[in-house]
């Protein structure tokens, strides 16, 4: 930890100046995100994680390979946060959510996401370090996801039976309609929260869950803390502008899900071979992890679904 101090402290000032700017100058007031607007930020944000990942080869301790693990991480977390894209799509359909609010949801549920993230890092981490057997838990737990969602059939979001919707409508009196791109608002001297808080809880949950899965993920590649927790940033960080370039056309990726799968099932596999004379080194993990996640979008594009499925009618609509 001591060696890579000051990287710890230099990548979350620029984290922290990063997000300073999204919010106050860039996405200052509510509006509508354009695919212009998407794609240049993706790329911008695919090029930091680029020269960052290039950095680590001069600037870690460990050089080379913490650079091969950084993009080798960066690319499982990334791939994985695309599946989060399809769980917005559902979130914010449900709920009608107006497309110039959608950013301001992200920003906060992205936010808190690396909070989460931190922690979760942290934890992970210290459980290695004190129980090393623990990783072939991680490691079975990763093959048995990658095989349900494989195996996982269409996913609908079902919004009045929702538990997390039910406690925070339990706990926080929601308004009946959203007040602009407010989370809170006072009315008749009580604070009540509207619909678009829910939907940020929602949103919250959702990357709770998915950290579950990627976490243990990417501690089959490095036990670095720094490298686990630059690597999730990277992807998170990305992950707003993914989100708007995506969600008009993500249902067009649908192998990319078996892809998803595959991967998880390899990480597992590659976590329980990891005392082995069968070890997978990094640079195989980061060849067949992109090999797979390409081939499954290409194979997408290549062989659609029939339109039948793409004309399925939409999800229910909660009413505030």
């Amino acid at each position: 930890m001591s060696d890579t101090l000051w990287l710890w402290i230099g990548f979350n000032v620029f984290v922290l100046g990063m997000l300073a700017l999204d919010l106050g100058v860039f996405h200052r007031h509510a509006h509508v995100v354009k695919f212009k607007e998407a794609a240049t930020w993706s790329v911008v944000w695919i090029l930091l994680a680029s020269l960052f990942g290039a950095g680590l080869y001069w600037l870690h301790p460990n050089g080379p390979q913490a650079s091969l693990e950084f993009f080798t991480g960066y690319l499982i977390e990334k791939s994985l946060s695309i599946d989060n894209i399809f769980i917005f799509v559902l979130i914010f359909s449900a709920f009608a959510v107006p497309a110039a609010y959608q950013h301001r949801v992200l920003f906060w549920g992205i936010l808190g996401a690396l909070v989460m993230r931190g922690f979760f890092i942290g934890v992970g981490a210290w459980m290695l370090e004190q129980f090393h057997w623990i990783i072939y838990i991680f490691g079975a737990f990763l093959i048995v996801t990658g095989i349900k969602m494989g195996l996982e059939r269409e996913r609908v979001m079902e919004i009045e039976g929702n538990a997390v919707v039910k406690l925070t409508r339990r706990i926080f009196p929601v308004t009946s309609e959203y007040r602009k791109d407010r989370f809170f608002v006072r009315e008749a001297g009580k604070l009540l929260a509207t619909p678009l808080f829910v939907v940020l809880v929602m949103v919250e949950f959702t990357d709770l869950i998915f950290a579950v899965d990627s976490i243990p993920a990417i501690f089959a590649v490095t036990r670095d803390p720094f490298l686990v927790y630059s690597s999730n940033v990277f992807a998170i960080m990305g992950l707003r502008s993914l989100y708007f370039l995506l969600a008009g056309v993500v249902d067009r990726f649908h192998l990319l899900k078996i892809g998803l799968a595959i991967v998880l099932v390899f990480v597992g596999i590659k976590m329980l071979l990891v005392e082995t004379a069968w070890k997978v080194p990094t640079l195989w993990s980061l060849v067949v992890i992109g090999g797979v996640i390409g081939a499954s979008i290409a194979l997408s594009l290549i062989f659609p679904k029939a339109a039948k499925e793409e004309m399925e009618p939409e999800h229910p609509v909660i009413e505030g």
